[in-house]
C-alpha cells in the first residue's frame, strides 16, 4: 500500500513535475516522448550546482523498478558515490551525453563509484533499445509515471537530462542541469570521492 502524500507534498511535486516536463519535451519517431513534436531540449553548457555537506539533501529513500525487472533502493548503494542520471531515449540531448556517461563509469566504477539512471516517461522497449546502442552497462529505474523522480523533490533534476551526485551518506553534492559531459563530470566525481 502507498503511503499518502500531503496536498501540499502532493501540490510541490506536480509543481516539480511540470518544470521536468517543460525542460526537455522532445519528439521521437514513435511519439512515446510528453509533448511529442515539441523541442525543448536542455542542451549545450550544463548548468553546474555544488552542494556543501551541511546544505546536502538525503534522498536515500527512493527506489523502482529497473528496467530488467529488479527491484532497487538507493539505500542500498549506502557507503559509495553515486551518480544518478534522468534521462530518456526520445530526448536528443540524452543520446549525446550517453558516451560520456558511460566512460566515467568505467575509469571509477573501481574507486566505489556507483551509476544509476533514471529513464523517464519512456517505454520500457524503447529505452532498452537505448541501452543496447549506447552499451550502456549500469542499470536504470523505469520512470514510465515520473513516480521515481518525484522522490527527488528536495533537489528537483529540473529537466531532462539532468545528473546528481551523491555523496557516501546518499545526500546530494552536485547537480547537472542538461547535458553533461566527461569534463564537467569526472572532475565533480573525483571532488566527493575525496569527500569535499
Amino acid at each position: 500500500m502507498s503511503p499518502r502524500v500531503s496536498p501540499v507534498r502532493a501540490a510541490a511535486a506536480a509543481v516539480a513535475l511540470c518544470g521536468l516536463l517543460a525542460g526537455c519535451a522532445g519528439t521521437s519517431a514513435s511519439g512515446n516522448g510528453p509533448d511529442s513534436g515539441d523541442n525543448r531540449f536542455i542542451s549545450g553548457n550544463g548548468n553546474i550546482t555544488e552542494y556543501k555537506p551541511a546544505d546536502r539533501k538525503s534522498v536515500q529513500d527512493v527506489g523502482g523498478e529497473r528496467l530488467d525487472g529488479e527491484r532497487f533502493t538507493l539505500a542500498e548503494l549506502k557507503g559509495k558515490v553515486v551518480v544518478v542520471n534522468f534521462w530518456a531515449s526520445w530526448c536528443a540531448p540524452c543520446r549525446g551525453e550517453a558516451p560520456s556517461l558511460q566512460q566515467v563509469y568505467d575509469e571509477n566504477k573501481a574507486k566505489g563509484v556507483e551509476f544509476l539512471g533514471v529513464n523517464f516517461k519512456d517505454s520500457k522497449a524503447n529505452a532498452q533499445a537505448f541501452e543496447r546502442k549506447f552499451k550502456v552497462t549500469y542499470p536504470s529505474l523505469f520512470d514510465d509515471g515520473g513516480q521515481v523522480t518525484l522522490a527527488f523533490r528536495e533537489v528537483p533534476p529540473s529537466a531532462i537530462p539532468s545528473t546528481l551526485v551523491l555523496d557516501r551518506q546518499g545526500r546530494v553534492a552536485a547537480r547537472i542541469i542538461g547535458a553533461t559531459t566527461y569534463s564537467k563530470l569526472n572532475p565533480l566525481v573525483a571532488k566527493v570521492l575525496a569527500g569535499t
